[in-house]
């Protein structure tokens, strides 16, 4: 896909992963919207702001939206994607980056359990579900869903954050197959190496993050996907193996990686 002239939504886009997404993708052309709790009139705890990542990318010359949205409320995720076809006249992408998650196992209250699904699992899948007849006017588009790589292993504190990752690759796969003769790409970026975003800092401040990758790193993958026909489709596709694979997302860390390192990583992250 030639991205320029193309409009994308980035969830999760007030910092991290997502903000260097978001970034990314208007440097290559796109509109985009911008969407995460966290703006300037009402800051999260950890730092970043959509409206951040939006002044950002007007000061280089491109054009992006803010839109405030809680994923775990269904109706502000399909307004999200009206309001973003609506200010923008169209919509070609879609990346599910946003995540949360609480620590604790078995004994993770409820409560807390269904909030990890509503905004890892059911908030993409409403957000698939709104976008899809906009990308067919289109001829087709992207999506790709980001998930981790406490899909495919269980870390102490994590199940119900794995569990959500595990179902999202599922979706991935089966939205791929339903959506092919449409020309819409349906793709997983799993995140298996550490990546050094602001909430992963705040959460592990008592670690050596110096083989750590910045964000943009990451975003590089993502966009690499998105580049692909709509023929690349249906792939849960880990960080690791594509940089093998595809010499994409050289490492920019400090020092290199070890396999303790990834490890680590992936226990300790609260990914959002």
């Amino acid at each position: 896909m030639d991205l320029e002239g193309k409009v994308a939504i980035v969830t999760g886009a007030s910092r991290g992963v997502g903000a260097a997404t978001a970034i990314a993708l208007a440097q290559a052309g796109c509109a985009v919207a911008c969407a995460a709790r966290a703006t300037e009139a009402s800051p999260q705890p950890t730092p970043g702001t959509i409206d951040a990542t939006v002044r950002r990318i007007e000061i280089a010359g491109g054009e992006a939206l803010a839109i405030p949205t809680n994923l775990a409320n269904d109706d502000e995720v399909q307004t999200m994607v009206a309001r973003t076809i609506e200010h923008f006249g169209a919509l070609d992408i879609l990346v599910n980056n946003a995540a949360i998650t609480f620590p604790g196992d078995l004994e993770l209250p409820m409560k807390r359990f269904d909030l990890v699904f509503d905004v890892d699992l059911r908030a993409p899948l409403i957000a698939i579900q709104a976008a899809v007849d906009a990308m067919r006017v289109r001829g087709g588009g992207s999506i790709v869903n980001v998930s981790s790589l406490a899909a495919l292993n269980y870390f102490p504190g994590l199940m119900a954050y794995g569990m959500a990752k595990a179902a999202m690759e599922h979706m991935t796969m089966c939205l791929a197959a339903q959506l092919a003769d449409d020309g819409i790409a349906v793709n997983t970026f799993r995140i298996d190496v550490p990546v050094a975003s602001e909430g992963f800092l705040a959460n592990a401040p008592e670690f050596d993050h110096a083989d750590w990758e910045p964000p943009e790193v990451a975003a590089e993958g993502i966009l690499w996907m998105l580049r692909q026909p709509s023929s690349y489709s249906g792939h849960n596709a880990g960080m690791a193996r594509l940089r093998a694979d595809h010499g994409i997302m050289a490492s920019r860390a400090e020092r290199p990686h070890t396999q303790q390192a990834v490890v680590t990583e992936t226990h300790l992250r609260p990914r959002g």
